[in-house]
């Protein structure tokens, strides 16, 4: 295996091209329980007809885990979008179409969405009030068992060559409710500072999906809550200022 040529460097990983293989090596520290999921997940969702990259093996180079799956020639969709800002509108519509797709999917084999969530609100950094108000509503919200990507943002899109949109990155992959993703996209184009287009996007999500507004918005304070026990400092103080906006009845 030739690792000599990186496409990315993430937080405690490193991806590398190899021919016509995507390696990605997770550094030391990097809990090989959460290395076999990532690849656990990846491998049952190639199992309901979504296009991804598919697995190819999992192995140890040079004493790190990692997870060997196909290279896709293309470039990312927030590349395309930065690229070629008239046509924002138009790759902001197949952004929420894929995403759709994806929650169009079951696999009842994933984590649950609520399950997770719940184990990341009683870490987060809020007093015991705010996490037993923030466990109330999360167990009262809807139960679904639809496919949520978890990290659904246009850097996870990569367009091929031949224009055929592929989804990556599936590490927090579970089933759920699709609104709760719906509020971690929105909460993603927040961190990123496009207030703009996290607008749009819930704009067009709720159009699109025929959900209310105010529903998604239900989910935010829950999702950052849960969001916050990872990621930098001003992260974690970004997402904790939305668990404020939590009414208390």
């Amino acid at each position: 295996m030739t690792l000599d040529r990186v496409i990315a460097v993430r937080t405690a990983k490193t991806v590398y091209r190899d021919g016509d293989l995507c390696v990605k090596v997770f550094n030391e520290e990097f809990s090989k329980a959460d290395v076999l999921n990532e690849a656990l997940n990846q491998a049952r969702i190639e199992e309901i007809g979504l296009n991804i990259p598919k697995i190819h093996e999992v192995t140890k180079i040079d004493g790190k885990w990692a997870i060997v799956s196909d290279f896709i020639e293309g470039k990312t969709l927030q590349q395309l979008m930065d690229e070629d800002p008239d046509k924002k509108d138009e790759y902001l519509n197949m952004f929420v179409d894929l995403q759709l797709t994806v929650l169009s999917k079951t696999c009842p084999l994933l984590n649950k969405l609520k399950d997770k969530m719940n184990s990341k609100i009683s870490m987060a950094e809020l007093d015991a009030t705010t996490r037993y108000d923030l466990h109330t509503r999360l167990n009262g919200m809807p139960k679904h068992n639809k496919v949520c990507h978890g990290d659904f943002n246009p850097s996870n899109i990569i367009i091929a060559e031949d224009g055929t949109p592929y989804i990556i990155d599936w590490s927090h992959a579970t089933q759920g409710n699709g609104a709760a993703d719906a509020a971690r996209t929105y909460l993603l184009f927040w961190l990123k500072g496009d207030i703009e287009t996290a607008k749009q996007y819930l704009d067009l999500f709720c159009k699109k999906s025929d959900t209310a507004k105010q529903y998604v918005q239900k989910w935010m304070p829950i999702v950052a809550a849960s969001q916050s026990v990872k990621g930098n400092e001003k992260e974690r103080e970004f997402l904790l200022s939305w668990v404020n906006v939590v009414e208390y009845e």
